[in-house]
């Protein structure tokens, strides 16, 4: 079996990071012991280096295997270049007893519009062609999301990477961007968005949460769990000031 976490939005440079929050998430990473972290973007809040500095510090505190992708607010302030240095390539693999999962960068320069790029698609269908349970992890959604505004940040060429992944039978699509949780089914593919895990930009209600996944045997077994945080003890931050 392999235990997969998959987290977004930590934001731990901005005004609305919760330490209690992330003392929690390190709790249940102890508490669930996975194989991987896969953590979907948006670790600074506006790309710089010294920002990386302090997320790098934070996610090593975790002994773990991850694989980290960026998100807007990376790849601002040329951040994307920072990404590569602390955190290595923007797109990368990482295979396990039959698990395959591809991490992509669909971050933009100082916008927070998404985009995979052509360039991407052949590295896209030859991991994605072979056997395996694969999954996709990025930061943009590839489909809306209900509850979260007007849509304005899926990737311009969602629909050819939609194609790619049904036509390649990819398992599941892992993202983050819109800070509430939620899952799609699209023909075989499951899509999930994870919330943000360690701040207090949520949507309406909801709670802070990570999404906890087991793929069993040859992966014709799975199991998704929404693992939610608790929001006591919250800090208020002071803008405008």
């Amino acid at each position: 079996m392999v235990k997969i976490v998959h987290a977004s939005d930590f934001h731990f440079t901005g005004p609305y990071f919760q330490e209690h929050l992330w003392e929690e998430f390190k709790r249940q990473m102890d508490r669930i012991q996975p194989d991987i972290l896969i953590v979907t973007g948006d670790i600074t809040d506006d790309g710089y280096p010294h920002e990386y500095t302090i997320a790098q510090k934070y996610l090593e505190s975790i002994p773990v295997e991850k694989l980290v992708v960026p998100g807007n607010h990376d790849a601002r302030n040329v951040g994307y270049e920072a990404f590569e240095e602390f955190f290595g390539p923007r797109w990368r693999t990482w295979e396990r007893d039959g698990v395959i999962i591809l991490g992509g960068d669909s971050s933009e320069p100082d916008i927070d519009d998404g985009h995979i790029g052509r360039e991407n698609y052949q590295l896209m269908e030859d991991v994605f062609h072979r056997e395996g349970f694969k999954i996709f992890a990025l930061h943009h959604h590839l489909l809306p999301i209900p509850g979260t505004g007007r849509e304005r940040n899926i990737p311009v060429d969602a629909g050819d990477v939609l194609k790619i992944i049904t036509d390649a039978g990819v398992n599941l699509v892992l993202s983050g961007h819109k800070h509430l949780p939620w899952i799609w089914r699209l023909e075989d593919t499951i899509f999930i968005t994870a919330g943000t895990a360690t701040t207090t930009r949520l949507k309406g209600r909801v709670n802070p949460s990570f999404i906890h996944i087991k793929v069993e045997g040859d992966g014709s077994t799975f199991a998704i769990e929404k693992v939610e945080l608790p929001l006591e003890k919250v800090r208020t931050p002071l803008l405008g000031v």
